[in-house]
């Protein structure tokens, strides 16, 4: 994991992250109330949070009765994430591009929320997660979105192309710059479907009025224009 620049820029921006994000506008009033809309009752569920950063979806989570299992690449986030939930989810350090050691069938809800542009091959990773469901599973995962991506940020690309880009994220209190991947929404979709997900969801979300008081200028463009993209999957043996 040490070779992968997206990696070595997580463990660095750990702290100051795990310091604003349960508050700062975009994850705390855009991408959490979104995601959340999008999953089934968790209560008595055994949920795979795959790239769990600090902990705060797992410890949302395990408040409404789901049992968790947290995986992150970064040891920093995962220590957080351990004195965040304090013996209430067990954590591990893995690669989401990397097979997952855990048995078919072990979970009832894969959660992915703004982890997948750090991977670059989305089919073997949903293939992975596909397994590690029981019928009925969900896969629920959000992303940038793709208009976002390339119009906004990276116009200088292929818009058809999975491409390496990069960031320099000032948000969180530090400027650091965060390698990342951006792709077309066709590369979104496919491997979901190619996968065996049966795609029930596709949520382009608009912010909460909370995120309004935190940032007004981002709130008037984000009712226009979507900044993220949320997903929900399914495995299920109905046709």
């Amino acid at each position: 994991m040490e070779d992968n620049p997206t990696f070595a820029a997580w463990e660095l921006l750990a702290e100051c992250f795990a310091a604003r994000v349960e508050t700062k506008a975009h994850n705390a009033y855009y991408d959490r109330p979104a995601v959340i809309s999008l999953l089934p009752t968790v209560a008595g569920k055994r949920v795979l949070d795959a790239g769990c950063g600090p902990g705060v979806y797992a410890r949302w989570l395990v408040d409404q009765g789901a049992e968790v299992v947290g995986l992150d690449s970064s040891e920093k986030m995962l220590t957080i994430a351990r004195q965040r939930l304090a013996g209430r989810a067990h954590f591990v350090q893995a690669d989401l591009g990397q097979p997952l050691g855990f048995l078919d069938g072990s979970f009832d809800l894969v959660l992915c929320p703004l982890v997948l542009e750090y991977v670059k091959d989305w089919t073997s990773t949903f293939k992975e997660f596909f397994r590690l469901l029981r019928e009925p599973g969900y896969f629920v995962f959000s992303a940038g979105h793709p208009a976002d991506e390339f119009f906004e940020h990276h116009a200088q690309g292929n818009y058809f192309a999975t491409e390496l880009v990069d960031m320099d994220w000032r948000g969180f209190g530090v400027e650091i710059n965060v390698p990342y991947y951006r792709r077309p929404l066709s590369a979104m979709i496919d491997p979901l479907l190619e996968a065996g997900f049966i795609l029930e969801r596709l949520l382009e979300p608009r912010p909460i009025p909370e995120f309004k008081k935190e940032d007004s200028h981002d709130y008037e463009k984000l009712m226009r224009q979507p900044g993220f993209i949320c997903f929900r999957g399914r495995k299920s043996a109905q046709k």
